[in-house]
């Protein structure tokens, strides 16, 4: 229903900064959020950041806050993730999610979303 394309990842340093896109198409029409989630070698999928579409309200995991900041361009219909203060811990695949309008509020667990990207790598030299 809704197709997601990831852009921006690579290879950065230990401080540097890298910015992802998730670029979205098809039924877009009724949207409660889009999210990012990471995925590591041999650990879990964890939650890194989401955004509701109608507020702008922002969510963030406690790794993360302060550092990365998500954000959106609703013309474009694309959500950006701006990564500072790059970590090596940070090296993981990154996916890009979309939550369509629900009677759910959740948007920290990845359940809740039905359209994933593809992923793109974010790996982080010391």
């Amino acid at each position: 229903q809704v197709q997601l394309v990831e852009s921006g990842g690579g290879l950065g340093q230990a401080g540097g900064s890298l910015r992802l896109s998730c670029a979205a198409s098809g039924r877009t029409f009724s949207t409660y959020a889009m999210a990012w989630f990471r995925q590591a070698p041999g650990k879990e999928r964890e939650f890194v950041s989401a955004i509701r579409w109608s507020s702008s309200s922002t969510y963030y995991a406690d790794v993360v806050k302060g550092r990365f900041t998500i954000s959106r361009d609703n013309a474009k219909n694309t959500v950006y993730l701006q990564m500072n203060s790059l970590k090596p811990e940070d090296t993981a695949v990154y996916y890009c999610a979309h939550k369509a309008s629900s009677f759910s509020y959740l948007v920290r667990i990845a359940s809740e979303y039905e359209s994933w990207g593809q992923g793109t790598q974010v790996t982080v030299s010391s």
